[in-house]
């Protein structure tokens, strides 16, 4: 290709500005995000760990989240006609700023650097499991119950 061919192609490009189809999804998944979060956060402090014990609040807020998830993504993938920014404010923004992979890894090394490398573990092998089961049997059990409404 030619310089000249370059030119010519850059110019008949339609020209979009940066971000502006994206902005509303971006937006969202921000507000949503911080309600997320900020819920995790009031989590532990109505359940703070013990130091050096076992990290049951995040636990069981990575589980509860991904059950949510499960049940959420069945309800509008399979059940429900919702607005396009849905899925983004909730199922991004409020589950993933609810749920923290960021608070698990910092109680694994807690955990390690306390001396605890088998209740580390036990956290590290029993949230994956649990998480995973919380999620698919939220889903089975919603389009069981969906299954249960149709005539």
């Amino acid at each position: 290709m030619t310089a000249q061919e370059a030119r010519s192609l850059r110019r008949s490009a339609p020209r979009r500005s940066a971000g502006t189809g994206q902005l509303p999804v971006v937006a969202v998944v921000a507000a949503g995000g911080g309600l997320g979060a900020a819920a995790r956060y009031a989590a532990s402090l109505w359940w703070p760990a013990p130091a050096g014990g076992f990290p049951w609040t995040t636990f069981w807020v990575n589980v509860v989240g991904c059950a949510v998830i499960g049940v959420f993504l069945v309800l509008i993938t399979e059940a429900l006609t919702v607005h396009r920014l849905v899925r983004p404010f909730f199922g991004t923004g409020v589950l993933g700023g609810f749920t923290t992979f960021s608070t698990y890894a910092v109680d694994l090394q807690r955990l390690f650097d306390a001396g605890r490398p088998g209740t580390a573990l036990a956290y590290l092998a029993g949230t994956l499991c649990a998480a995973l089961t919380a999620v698919w049997l939220a889903a089975t059990g919603t389009r069981l119950a969906l299954r249960g409404r149709r005539p």
